[in-house]
């Protein structure tokens, strides 16, 4: 009985330090996590309650701030280009990725690691680098693009004066940027289903939509949760492609307007006081907040399945 007591006393104290070791272990991460996300987190919203300058006097004005952004007619338009490139960006991107992840998969060992060497650079460049390599693709005057048309009689286009040209534009660039990336995720999630699963459904009769729709798609689910909350998160927080390729302005007649340009600009103007603009940022998280807790609802993810 005397041992038995003695073994439990051991495996608690065992137990307990394990858990003090384990709290010792995230201790940091929770310390940096309250001292640059939490605190600043919370005077962020102490702020977005006041008339707030960098100098100056400081009074609280309750939610006047929220209320102006929400009428500010520029922000309305921002959230409304915003949307659409979503919408174009988000299916257009996952669809691409899903078909190249499967000719990555039908391409022999040594062209396929040439390939997905060459898809995955786009990824390193940076949004700055890549809106000056699409100035030089859709320039008016010595654009590649307005070159090639010229050479088959035709007049140029101003591809980024015209408010849905200029979308477009702004659309491809950022399409390019992440096709590399996600079109490697979505080769690994093909990689990782099991091969029987496709012999088992041939040996049934299933043909080339009915593997697609039965066995790909939904083995992918968890995939296509990831891709879809990573584009949707990086593409409402647009920023550095539109604002480079359209001069800062959200040109042409705000047409790449995004909310992070508006912001920004806010930002440096005078005619807004400091707590408007963390008003607004505060605003554009619980946007992306929402939205993204609309996809985990809608796609629920499920674990995988042993064979």
């Amino acid at each position: 009985m005397t041992n038995k007591a003695t073994a439990a006393r051991k495996r608690s104290t065992t137990y307990r330090m394990d858990h003090w070791t384990a709290y010792l272990m995230i201790l940091p991460s929770l310390v940096f996590l309250g001292i640059f996300v939490l605190a600043p987190l919370v005077m962020s919203l102490e702020k977005s309650f006041t008339d707030w300058q960098f100098y100056g006097e400081t009074r609280f004005i309750g939610l006047q701030n929220f209320q102006m952004v929400l009428k500010n007619q520029l922000f309305q338009r921002s959230l409304g280009n915003i949307l659409w490139f979503v919408l174009a960006i988000v299916p257009t991107e996952i669809i691409c990725c899903f078909l190249f992840a499967h000719v990555l998969r039908g391409m022999n060992q040594r062209v396929g690691a040439y390939a997905k060497t060459a898809i995955y650079v786009p990824t390193v460049i940076s949004g700055v680098v890549a809106s000056v390599i699409f100035l030089f693709i859709f320039n008016y005057q010595g654009g590649i693009l307005n070159w090639l048309i010229m050479q088959t009689g035709h007049k140029r286009v101003a591809f980024l004066k015209d408010p849905t040209l200029s979308r477009m534009a702004v659309s491809f660039a950022t399409i390019w940027l992440g096709f590399g990336y996600n079109s490697l995720v979505m080769y690994a999630g093909l990689q990782n289903i099991p091969q029987s699963y496709y012999e088992a459904a041939e040996v049934d009769g299933a043909g080339m939509l009915t593997k697609l729709f039965r066995i790909t798609i939904p083995s992918l689910r968890n995939v296509f949760i990831l891709i879809m909350v990573n584009l949707m998160a990086g593409t409402l927080q647009m920023f550095d492609l539109p604002y480079m390729m359209m001069n800062g302005t959200g040109g042409p007649v705000n047409s790449t307007l995004t909310p992070m340009i508006y912001v920004y600009n806010n930002f440096k103007s005078a005619d807004y006081s400091m707590g408007y603009t963390v008003a607004a940022s505060l605003l554009l998280m619980i946007i992306i907040g929402l939205l993204n807790s609309v996809v985990f609802m809608l796609i629920g993810s499920e674990k995988a399945q042993d064979e």
